[in-house]
């Protein structure tokens, strides 16, 4: 199957590679001219045959309606886009539409599988009517790992986005978990081997999966991670998936401490944290630290002027 590729970084060049080697004939658009096949989104519509099928492998946001408005333009009535990359699902609604008016297919695919993907195989949720969805499975097919599972076909447009939200959303919640869970092993004093204990959990146990192999693969090269810096973006996919179910009234603690656990390690010395160690110094005079890492007087010490507090909290 033809299908033109816009973005090839490292996931947009990697599924692309993978579809060729799968007997795909793939039209590659890149800003950077020494990965594109073409000169711009004009000359890739050009090289396509009708009808044609242009898979959107760029930033979410106004990248990628940057790029999805251009098409509209370009291509033509039995033309489909795919939008592959970590799109809100009410993104791909309004896409889906505003295509809709030319006759434009779209379909929403949620794609896992990151540096990996090009040898194992992407997962593959994808979003759309049957027509668009079934005309593309040759190459949903080549993308996706080897036997029944790694595609699904979600729901109507948004659900390939939604799915992947949900799953990347699991997926803060599981490294939170595991993260904690080394945390506390290295803080004690009688397990002394914590890379190995991960890896005896790698086989037999509930826990094991891939991205505990990933961490004992992190271990085996910085057993104390120690060339690592506590700090953790968020691709804003955990926001989204939180704000859904703010939006479905359905609790998701776990998902959403995880979540705030990655705002908290941006902060190298937490606001918050300091009016807790003011109001802890304040009505019971724990001593507290000062900004120059020196620790002072609790508020009850001798000489501290503290006010008393009120007669009903005596």
């Amino acid at each position: 199957m033809q299908i033109g590729m816009i973005g090839l970084g490292r996931m947009g060049g990697n599924m692309a590679e993978r579809l060729r080697r799968g007997g795909h004939e793939v039209v590659g658009y890149d800003r950077d001219p020494s990965v594109s096949d073409v000169g711009s989104l004009k000359d890739l519509v050009e090289r396509l045959q009708a009808p044609r099928a242009v898979w959107v492998m760029v930033p979410a946001g106004a990248p990628t309606r940057a790029t999805v408005e251009q098409l509209r333009d370009l291509l033509s009535e039995g033309d489909v886009v795919i939008d592959g990359g970590n799109s809100h699902y009410l993104d791909d609604q309004r896409h889906a539409a505003d295509l809709g008016t030319r006759g434009i297919g779209f379909v929403d695919v949620g794609v896992s599988g990151g540096v990996w993907g090009l040898q194992n195989g992407y997962a593959l949720m994808a979003g759309g009517e049957d027509e668009h969805v079934g005309r593309l499975m040759p190459v949903f097919d080549t993308l996706k790992p080897e036997g029944e599972d790694g595609f699904v076909h979600a729901g109507s447009v948004g659900a390939g986005h939604f799915a992947k939200m949900v799953h990347n959303g699991i997926e803060y919640g599981m490294m939170q978990a595991f993260a904690e869970g080394w945390e506390l092993l290295e803080a004690s004093d009688v397990v002394t081997n914590v890379p190995e204990t991960f890896a005896s959990w790698r086989h037999g146990t509930v826990i094991q999966s891939w991205l505990l192999d990933l961490l004992v693969r992190a271990l085996k090269d910085d057993p104390d991670l120690a060339e690592l810096k506590g700090y953790a973006e968020d691709s804003g996919e955990g926001r989204w998936t939180v704000q859904a179910a703010v939006d479905h009234a359905v609790p998701l603690p776990a998902i959403t401490a995880a979540l705030y656990a990655r705002f908290a390690s941006r902060q190298a010395d937490s606001p918050a944290m300091k009016m807790v160690a003011a109001l802890r110094n304040q009505f019971g005079g724990h001593a507290v630290a000062s900004a120059e890492g020196q620790t002072g007087k609790g508020a009850d010490s001798p000489g501290a002027d503290v006010a008393p507090p009120p007669e009903a909290d005596r």
